[in-house]
């Protein structure tokens, strides 16, 4: 499994960006993929998730971006995103796109490289 992260950039507070994870061995519509944040100097944190066909499909945020940030699929691209609204300076982080995974009954995800956010003051 290969999950590939690109749109990151610079953006000016206030602004937008989409975030795209293309992923190649493995179909995203049956897994539960999501997106996780590392900023300087802090411990990884949970973005968006966005569940499985088979698992209904349902979206959760983390509080600090409810109503900003908005995670998709498009499964004939096999393809999430997440767009990003109304930016502030402390969503300035390391984006990664996690796909859930379990081997033996222990979690083992697959993690993305990384897309630099930044967003200035």
């Amino acid at each position: 499994v290969q999950l590939v992260e690109s749109g990151g950039g610079l953006v000016q507070a206030g602004g937008s960006l989409r975030l795209s994870c293309a992923a190649s061995g493995s179909v995203v519509a049956v897994r539960n993929m999501g997106w996780y944040r590392q900023a300087p100097g802090k411990q990884r944190e949970f973005v968006a998730s966005i569940n499985s066909r088979n698992s209904g499909g349902g979206t959760n945020y983390a509080d600090s971006v409810k109503g900003r940030f908005t995670i998709s699929r498009d499964n004939a691209k096999n393809t999430v995103y997440l767009q990003m609204n109304s930016l502030k300076p402390e969503d300035t982080a390391v984006y990664y796109c996690n796909q859930e995974a379990w081997r033996a009954g222990v979690r083992d995800d697959y993690w993305g490289q990384g897309t630099q956010v930044t967003v200035s003051s």
